[in-house]
């Protein structure tokens, strides 16, 4: 029960929580200006400890997170809380869980949809709070999920996807020198087609110069001032891609040029938003069209699509989870596979008839 301080005059709450033992732990918690908002606080901290679907979202989200600390990397996190905040919290924060109608959410489909995002952004604030609502029906028994009864808005299928041909990527990668770290970056990330993540990840034990292998197994970024090195985005991430001779050479040249490069420092010590000023800058110089430096993974697709690679290779190559996750992103640019397959038809129906008609000569 909430009792007001003596020395401070300000309101503290008191609860109980049940650790994993079992056991109950008093909790309190100072500084509360008012008694309403200290008690407001304990009912929350009663109702988290239990679990009770009438909470209210923003406290759910909070119960989501430590629920998935363990699945979700810290960079995940980090913009997932931000989609929720920024999109999610101002409308359905301080409702319980347990009310939130259908009805309700497609109200607020309707007011996100005229700010003008795109497609894929719109399906991104969309999974956010499908993942709360999935994640309170499965583990904490919620009677209703809101979410099952509304179609989803945006379109997580890039139907748009911006990418360059070869001879586009040619003329951008002739306004720069050989052999200099960013050439070799913007041609590993077009001949590979890895994440920006992934190539600054890099180090030189991850190639394999007699086998022409490159083996994906970390990712970078930064936050906070701090340069984090974690694993790649999923188990399928982990991957060793096969890379053409050249590429090897080019590889090669450039360590060596490094004399004593340890095996285990980056290629490339850069931060992602380096690489994307540089691409910027290059791109006007070339004059072709401005793509993002992650479209030159679209555009390694694009090129072995055109070459009729399988998707399946291709998933493998990418590290993609799931095959449905290839063929919904570059599937669209297979049109002509369904030419190939008729011309095919044509080619073996018209052999059959000719076959036939020999037969029957020679009878």
């Amino acid at each position: 029960m909430a009792y007001r301080e003596k020395d401070t005059k300000k309101w503290t709450a008191q609860w109980f929580e049940t650790n994993v033992m079992g056991e109950k732990k008093k909790r309190r918690k100072r500084g509360f200006e008012t008694k309403r908002e200290a008690l407001d606080f304990e009912r929350s901290k009663k109702l988290s400890n239990e679990r009770s679907m009438d909470m209210k979202l923003s406290d759910f989200i909070e119960i989501y997170f430590s629920d998935k600390q363990n699945d979700l990397k810290d960079r995940t996190i980090k913009n997932k809380r931000y989609m929720m905040q920024q999109h999610i919290v101002p409308y359905f924060g301080n409702q319980m869980m347990s009310e939130i109608k259908a009805s309700q959410i497609i109200q607020w489909q309707n007011e996100i949809q005229k700010k003008g995002y795109s497609d894929s952004y719109l399906r991104m604030i969309q999974n956010q709070l499908t993942s709360l609502f999935t994640h309170a029906a499965k583990i904490y028994d919620l009677p209703v999920n809101p979410c099952k009864k509304v179609k989803r808005m945006g379109n997580s299928d890039s139907r748009s996807l911006n990418f360059w041909t070869l001879d586009e990527y040619k003329q951008f990668i002739q306004t720069m020198e050989p052999g200099t770290r960013y050439y070799l970056m913007f041609e590993m990330l077009f001949w590979t087609g890895c994440r920006i993540g992934e190539l600054l990840a890099i180090t030189k034990a991850d190639i394999n110069f007699e086998k022409n292998q490159l083996s994906i197994n970390k990712t970078y970024y930064r936050t906070g001032m701090q340069d984090i090195i974690t694993e790649p985005k999923t188990k399928q991430s982990f991957r060793t891609i096969e890379i053409p001779e050249f590429l090897k050479e080019e590889i090669k040249e450039f360590i060596d040029g490094h004399y004593g490069m340890p095996d285990t420092e980056r290629l490339f010590p850069v931060v992602q938003e380096a690489v994307q000023h540089k691409m910027k800058r290059q791109i006007e110089l070339a004059g072709v069209k401005n793509i993002r430096v992650h479209d030159l993974r679209h555009s390694h697709v694009a090129y072995l699509i055109e070459k009729g690679v399988e998707p399946l290779l291709i998933r493998d190559r990418l590290g993609h989870k799931d095959i449905r996750i290839t063929l919904n992103t570059y599937g669209h640019l297979y049109p002509n596979q369904q030419r190939k397959i008729a011309n095919l038809l044509d080619n073996e129906n018209g052999n059959a008839v000719i076959g036939l008609g020999e037969e029957k000569d020679e009878c």
